[in-house]
């Protein structure tokens, strides 16, 4: 055997093995919250640690019902989730558009103006819009959650940089030469092409909204508006000891759907990460 394909298999197999590493890293997480959610409340304690499942499941997220509106809360947060993430969509690659291929008075300033918000702490812009949504009578609502994320700056940015790489002038002359509107040209020639870049856009909106506790804990007061992750907080009591297999047995049915949508649009997102990586 050539010494230099003896090499590309030692890289390879030490390629596999770093990423099988990695792989088991990232996982192994997940796997401890389903054994943890399947045993006792001392079975986290065990040593050494308990590594099979066992058979106390449905029991742990029976008690967890009995503490906490689980299946509203999903719903609140399958709510909020998704207004926000479809918003986001929407407004995010409509300004991307707009700031990739029109010219318009004062478009770099206002960009970088964009770009600026990415600098502002998230924790300064608390109160003032608490007072704004105090003001507009928005308090215990999803109006409060859903409104000020309606777009962002990252997904401006994410988006501008996507359609100025994947979106031809030509064909946007081509679509304007036969009558064309601006908002037609968009819904219709750009959506199809930036699929990838939604997707991967969508991903993480949707897993930053469905796990936002600080803004949600401040404008919810009501147990049955409450989102998945402020009702997760009400299963730790400070009176008893800590239920670790219904904390976890909770939370793990509260990450599926997570892992649903990631599994539904991983092939949209991988290719939204990848674009532009292989020069073609």
């Amino acid at each position: 055997m050539p010494v230099g394909e003896k090499q590309n298999i030692i890289s390879r197999i030490i390629i596999y093995i770093l990423l099988a590493a990695g792989a088991f890293a990232s996982a192994y997480p997940f796997y401890w919250m389903l054994v943890i959610s399947t045993r006792t409340r001392d079975a986290v304690y065990q040593i050494p640690p308990a590594i099979v499942p066992g058979p106390e499941l449905i029991a742990n997220f029976s008690h967890a019902l009995e503490r906490i509106i689980f299946f509203r809360a999903l719903w609140n947060s399958f709510i909020v989730s998704g207004t926000t993430t479809v918003s986001v969509l929407f407004f995010c690659s409509l300004a991307g558009f707009a700031f990739a291929k029109f010219e318009f008075p004062g478009k770099k300033l206002l960009f970088v103006l964009v770009l600026g918000t990415l600098l502002v702490p998230q924790q300064l812009s608390v109160l003032p819009n608490y007072i704004l949504m105090a003001k507009l009578s928005w308090i215990d609502s999803y109006k409060a959650i859903i409104v000020p994320s309606m777009v962002s700056a990252f997904g401006i940015f994410w988006m501008r940089q996507y359609i100025m790489s994947s979106i031809h002038t030509e064909l946007l002359e081509a679509s304007r030469i036969d009558g064309s509107g601006y908002f037609n040209t968009y819904w219709r020639i750009v959506l199809p092409i930036i699929v990838p870049a939604l997707a991967t856009l969508g991903i993480f909106t949707f897993l930053n909204t469905w796990n936002d506790f600080f803004w949600p804990l401040v404008v919810l007061k009501n147990n049955e508006n409450f989102t998945i992750q402020i009702a997760l907080q009400q299963l730790f009591s400070r009176n008893d000891s800590i239920d670790y297999g219904m904390i976890m047995s909770a939370t793990f049915f509260a990450t599926l759907p997570l892992l649903i949508v990631f599994a539904l649009f991983s092939r949209w997102f991988i290719s939204g990460l990848t674009s532009g990586a292989v020069k073609s």
